[in-house]
């Protein structure tokens, strides 16, 4: 039996006023907007006997915001090697841990995949809670295809590291997400222009909050946006996938318009079929479709 057969197992973390089986729970919880916590998230907080959290001020504010409380640990990059023990220990015991960060889906860009895997070699039970996710919410803002996509993390903060990673990301063929800080938003803009070539982009940040803004355009567009300007708050940066071979010049573009009109398609049809390879707006091939066939059959 699987989610969505309509039967709950026994024991359910959701089942209404029982407190979840004993285990290791990976709860996602909110980016910004509160409402955004899950009915089973604040289930297992409210019954977990500890919730093991990054930052215990940010979880802190956040079960006292929801009205909960639950004994709090420590578990970050600094101290995951020596908590871990403790934690295993607990859930040997029988008890219910939560593993939260301090936004967002627990195991991306956290220590967390460490604690799972002892988990799982003692066979110790592990569940995951969906929930929000900046990666999965840059992606769906962008207007980037999604298809086949790569969380590509934090890039290194130094120039020449910073390029010598996007080097080996150039041939990915796949949209990639990237986590970025502010204030070096523009420069990782202007190195993935020199890297990747003029790919179309989208920088996102403070998603879900008050201020959420979307900025799409190509990357030299981004990057000369946010060059002498950095955005406030958090960063995800999101960038189209290499076309075939390779970056698309207008002289491929116009190449690959011209070969779809001649096989009989509109200047409408071939513009949404280009856009589609090649990750440009398909406004702006259509007005380029428009210049080069006008008087062409135009639907």
């Amino acid at each position: 039996m699987g989610p969505g057969d309509g039967a709950e197992p026994k024991g359910s973390p959701w089942a209404r006023g029982s407190k979840p089986s004993a285990g290791l729970y990976l709860v996602a919880t909110p980016i910004g907007n509160l409402g955004d916590i899950t009915l089973r998230a604040l289930d297992v907080l409210g019954h977990a006997d500890l919730v093991a959290c990054e930052d215990t001020r940010v979880t802190g504010k956040l079960m006292q915001l929801l009205g909960l409380k639950a004994p709090l640990s420590p578990y970050h990059d600094h101290n995951a090697d020596k908590a871990r023990p403790a934690l295993l220990a607990r859930l040997r015991k029988g008890e219910v841990v939560a593993l939260v960060s301090d936004a967002g889906t627990p195991m991306v860009s956290d220590p967390g995949f460490k604690l799972v895997r002892d988990c799982i070699e003692s066979d110790i039970p592990v569940t995951a809670l969906p929930g929000a996710s900046a990666v999965l919410t840059a992606l769906q803002l962008s207007g980037i295809a999604a298809e086949r996509f790569l969380f590509a993390g934090f890039l290194p903060s130094k120039g020449a590291a910073r390029r010598a990673a996007l080097q080996e990301l150039a041939q990915v063929p796949a949209t990639m997400v990237f986590y970025e800080s502010p204030h070096r938003t523009g420069e990782s803009l202007a190195d993935m222009v020199t890297v990747l070539g003029d790919r179309m982009g989208a920088v996102t940040r403070e998603l879900t909050k008050l201020h959420e803004e979307v900025a799409r355009g190509s990357l030299a567009q981004l990057a000369q946006r946010y060059a002498d300007t950095p955005p406030r708050g958090e960063v995800a940066i999101v960038v189209s996938g290499p076309g075939a071979g390779g970056p698309v010049t207008q002289a491929d573009m116009e190449g690959r318009l011209r070969a779809e009109i001649e096989k009989g398609l509109s200047v409408k049809d071939a513009s949404a079929l280009v856009a589609a390879e090649t990750g440009h707006p398909r406004r702006d091939v259509y007005a380029k479709a428009l210049r080069l066939f006008r008087g062409g059959n135009e639907e």
